[in-house]
């Protein structure tokens, strides 16, 4: 990994310290590029013409998406976020009264709201698998609410929003897959950090936005479809010109990729700017950014240990580049303005975003830090003496 031109990629970076790859990283200079460029063609040219003349480049979205989490591009939907993927997703199942849904307590606020419009609207059910006191997911648990109703879907994340426990998703996937049931894994938070590859994961969908630790622009995602969903002939609840060809006055032609769970009308400079971002982390690699992630929150872990005011919030046998903390007696404006004076750019975590979680560990909110592969070690000592001054 060539650190040195990974930070020069970075445009006006200065002093500051960018701990917030979980809610909007930091986006390559050449990913800006490529949709400053694309906007300019449209300006001349208009927006089919490009998207004709662009084709075979808009068409390396599908292969660089594919490549990162080991699928064939026909497997992959442009989405404008993977809320929006996991809603297309969800609607292609159908879903009816006490049909039960399969969650996690630390699953995205998103999807709970999801989970909770359908038990309203279509009085479906959600149970919910219980944590180990380490916070890793009780399989057995899992097993029995398998054997004891009528489970239609299993919807995990991968890691929460909250917190930075990774949750054995390689192992829902095997119970799925053995007991032939749907598993729609949520990896808005593992893409683009670590090693997510569906030779390893067994899932049907897998939802993941752009803006995170991929280091795309805002307002774009994707979403993996596997071959068993496709043959089955599963789509979205409501279609557009892009899912299906209307074939006359009552019938209609799905697409056979997983763009019928896109639609006809995208962003395509985001587009653009989404691909350079794949192809930029594909020719690193993930395996060379998993490795310097590792490295550099065991620095951060580390460090923020080694303080004795500062209390840790996340569980799990794995964690990730996310770390959530308190300071004992400290307020969010305390360490909002400690942090605004040193230029450090973070997250706060509610209770709203993760209702059971937080009750859970009896707390309100948390102070997240997200750093990603550009960070440095020096960095990692430099927020922790930030955080032991406040």
């Amino acid at each position: 990994m060539n650190h040195q031109k990974i930070r020069a990629d970075l445009v006006d970076y200065g002093n500051k310290l960018f701990f917030n790859s979980a809610g909007a990283s930091l986006v390559p200079r050449s990913v800006t590029e490529k949709i400053i460029e694309y906007l300019h063609r449209e300006e001349r040219l208009g927006g089919y013409t490009v998207a004709e003349q662009q084709a075979t480049e808009l068409d390396q979205f599908y292969t660089q998406a594919a490549e990162l989490i080991g699928c064939e591009k026909h497997n992959i939907a442009f989405a404008h976020s993977a809320s929006s993927a996991f809603m297309q997703a969800i609607s292609s199942i159908p879903l009816y009264a006490k049909d039960v849904i399969v969650t996690s307590e630390v699953d995205y606020t998103s999807n709970f709201l999801q989970f909770l419009s359908l038990h309203k609207k279509r009085g479906v059910i959600t149970k919910i698998i219980r944590s180990l006191p380490n916070g890793d997911l009780d399989l057995d648990h899992f097993q029995q609410l398998i054997n004891q109703y009528p489970v239609k879907l299993v919807a995990v994340t991968h890691i929460p929003t909250n917190s930075g426990m990774v949750q054995d998703v390689a192992k829902v996937g095997e119970i799925c897959a053995n007991e032939n049931l749907i598993f729609l894994l949520d990896s808005c938070q593992s893409i683009g950090q670590m090693d997510v590859n569906l030779k390893n994961i067994k899932c049907d969908f897998l939802t993941a936005t752009g803006r995170k630790f991929l280091r795309g622009p805002r307002g774009t995602g994707f979403l993996y479809v596997s071959d068993r969903i496709l043959n089955q002939g599963y789509a979205p609840l409501l279609l557009d010109g892009g899912n299906a060809t209307w074939t006359g006055n009552d019938t209609y032609q799905l697409a056979d990729t997983a763009e019928r769970f896109g639609s006809w009308e995208k962003p395509y400079a985001m587009v653009a700017g989404l691909t350079e971002a794949l192809r930029y982390l594909n020719d690193i690699g993930i395996q060379n950014i998993e490795k310097q992630n590792g490295k550099i929150m065991r620095r951060l872990r580390n460090n923020l240990a080694a303080i004795p005011s500062v209390t840790c919030y996340d569980l799990g046998t794995e964690t990730s580049n996310i770390l959530t903390f308190r300071k004992n007696g400290k307020t969010q404006e305390e360490i909002n303005r400690i942090f605004s004076k040193h230029q450090v750019y973070y997250g706060i975590s509610q209770k709203h975003q993760g209702q059971i979680d937080f009750g859970n560990k009896g707390i309100a909110w948390v102070v997240r830090l997200s750093p990603h592969y550009f960070n440095t070690l020096k960095e990692m000592d430099r927020i922790a003496e930030i955080i032991e001054t406040i």
